[in-house]
């Protein structure tokens, strides 16, 4: 076999196994201290017997087994100094490569050594986040049930592990948390390796461990997603064409989808054929969806309150799902906080430009909000778009009044999405449309300003449906952008910033899908076809129109509508929330599927409305 079977003193070959526990403890103890009197001989054996690992005969296992259980009994004679050969192979030995029997006797080695000393806790938990991935010739392994089989057996050990030295050294979950951030896998290595690393992270951060470091191991998830989502390379994959405006691409984009072979596309420009072997692509696909059962995992645990705090600091599209879930508690708190973050004064600029832009996208493209929610949304912004008009009486200015246009343009883009909510309901088309009409009928002039293609089609569904007459005639062109909208987007190009694209990810998708809102989806009030459609599929607005009418309470005095102040949360929790999002030198516009929540850079091209039918 290769190295020989330690021959204790005084044993013989075939009376290893007829010893009681404290007997091999007491010849291990033995073998370690003559390690001091310069006899080697027992000690190299003993170190020998670690280094047994793969295709094991019954007894080398046994004799593995049992030399790990004594070994546990003897951490107080191992000394770091004389026996660190005999620690460093303990340290390398893999759990994966062993039987339950021998992965119970090394686990418990490993808690007995932390707990004994200092010294090795580090070490220790360092090992067992070493087990959170298997050696490289056991990846394939995992596609087969006796490869799930062992990963169940090595992960429900390794974390066991953290909880009994948890219980022993209260300060092993905040060491636990420096090793595992480090150890995390790059992005360039193998996939599966790094969806099982995310794995066990989501793993602590559900278990005890997670109530002291659960929140900075999500975060750190949520950035490896952002810097997946930036390797992706979009400036090679989507494609610029200032041709059109965004809704007509997206329409003509539905009559590709019938021709097309590939039913599974989806309502958006970029199919996933674009994605075809982007393995980086594939990886984000694979967290996101791991992501998302962990979110689901939450709310079943009554949790996902406490789990949206922290997203509340790191922003991505996990943020979207977790609303979902919970559309009335996470769902408005999400908007509500966007919304009180553009109408505070004491924000930057950008900042508030780039809260209503989320806010914008997500009133859009959210299936799950009530009527009565995205009503009391669009108030706040008209009433405060309103106010705005009314202090100041100048003209055109895209620079100096930057928020407002930013705020109109969102105002607009949403109505695109749910014109049909406030058309059918008279109530509503007198508290809001009214004051909206006096809001871009104003000097500042917003609908000359906004982006040309989110105000054409406005103005061609509040045309259709009588809303209000505009006197002046525009004339875009199918223009997607202008002198004017760029001048009030900035260098950070916010007037093309809307977050909320359709995902391109297939596995992803299945999740987002059925609680997002597709182009597609909206029935126009200037579609000819629209009276016509007796065939209702429950995708266009109707559903929210009944649920509006359907409503006892007075919505413009809904809890929905107000600020946080109003509602009597915590603002000390909120403001750090706010100083989180906003520390991070990031661009959030670099993120297709969307990144931490701050100011944004420069706007790159890829992000432009232009380069996805679905990404005004």
């Amino acid at each position: 076999m290769g190295l020989e079977l330690p021959k204790y003193p005084e044993m013989e070959e075939d009376q290893v196994f007829n010893f009681t526990d404290s007997e091999i403890v007491s010849h291990v103890k033995q073998a370690l201290a003559s390690v001091l009197s310069g006899d080697n001989n027992s000690y190299n054996q003993l170190v020998g017997v670690m280094h047994h690992s793969k295709h094991l005969a019954p007894d080398e296992v046994a004799l593995l087994e049992t030399t790990l259980k004594a070994l546990a009994g003897a951490v107080s004679s191992i000394d770091i100094t004389y026996h660190d050969s005999l620690l460093s192979a303990i340290f390398c030995m893999s759990m994966w490569n062993y039987g339950p029997h021998v992965a119970d006797a090394l686990a418990e080695l490993i808690v007995s050594l932390a707990i004994s000393n200092g010294k090795y806790l580090d070490l220790c938990l360092g090992m067992l986040v070493s087990n959170f991935t298997p050696p490289p010739y056991f990846l394939d392994k995992l596609k087969m049930p006796h490869g799930l089989e062992r990963k169940g057996q090595v992960l429900s050990r390794v974390h066991a592990a953290f909880k009994k030295i948890a219980d022993y050294v209260p300060l092993a979950p905040l060491r636990l948390l420096t090793i595992v951030l480090q150890g995390m896998p790059t992005i360039y290595h193998k996939d599966r390796a790094i969806v099982i690393y995310v794995e066990n992270m989501l793993k602590l951060e559900s278990g005890e461990i997670g109530e002291l470091v659960g929140s900075t191991i999500l975060m750190a998830v949520v950035d490896r997603l952002i810097e997946l989502d930036v390797e992706i390379g979009w400036d090679a994959i989507l494609q610029d064409d200032f041709s059109k405006g965004i809704f007509e691409m997206e329409l003509e984009d539905v009559d590709d989808i019938e021709e097309s072979a590939e039913p599974d596309v989806g309502e958006f420009r970029l199919s996933r054929k674009s994605l075809a072997g982007n393995s980086i692509a594939e990886l984000l696909d694979n967290l996101l969806v791991l992501t998302f059962e962990h979110l689901e995992s939450c709310e079943r645990e009554g949790r996902l309150a406490k789990v949206f705090e922290t997203l509340l600091q790191s922003f991505q599209f996990v943020m979207f799902y977790a609303c979902a879930l919970d559309p009335e508690n996470c769902g408005m708190r999400f908007a509500t906080m966007l919304a009180d973050l553009f109408v505070q004064d004491s924000q930057p600029q950008p900042t508030r430009m780039s809260a209503v832009s989320y806010l914008a996208s997500y009133l859009s493209r959210a299936k799950f909000l009530a009527a009565s929610s995205i009503s009391s949304m669009l108030k706040r912004l008209v009433d405060w778009c309103l106010e705005y008009c009314e202090a100041h009486d100048g003209d055109i200015n895209p620079n100096a009044h930057r928020v407002f246009y930013s705020g109109c343009q969102a105002i607009m883009y949403v109505l695109c999405f749910r014109m049909k909510v406030f058309v059918d309901v008279p109530r509503l088309k007198s508290e809001l449309l009214i004051p909206l009409e006096q809001v871009l009928k104003h000097k500042l002039n917003p609908l000359k300003v906004c982006l040309p293609s989110v105000v054409e089609e406005f103005l061609r569904q509040a045309k259709a449906a009588s809303l209000f007459t505009v006197c002046k005639t525009f004339i875009f062109d199918g223009l997607l952008e202008s002198e004017l909208s760029r001048a009030f987007g900035g260098l950070e190009r916010l007037d093309t910033f809307f977050p909320f694209d359709p995902c391109l990810l297939k596995k992803c998708d299945s999740f987002i899908r059925p609680m997002f809102v597709f182009w597609s989806m909206v029935k126009p009030t200037h579609d000819d076809a629209f009276d016509d459609d007796d065939d209702d599929d429950g995708s266009s607005d109707d559903y929210l129109v009944q649920d509006f009418v359907n409503e006892n309470e007075d919505i413009m005095n809904d809890e929905f509508g107000k600020s946080f102040d109003e509602q009597g949360v915590d603002m000390d929790d909120f403001d750090y929330a706010l100083k989180k999002m906003s520390i991070t030198p990031k661009a959030t516009s670099n993120y297709k599927f969307g990144g931490r929540f701050q100011e944004p850079a420069r706007m790159p091209s890829r992000i432009r409305p232009s380069t996805s039918p679905e990404s005004l």
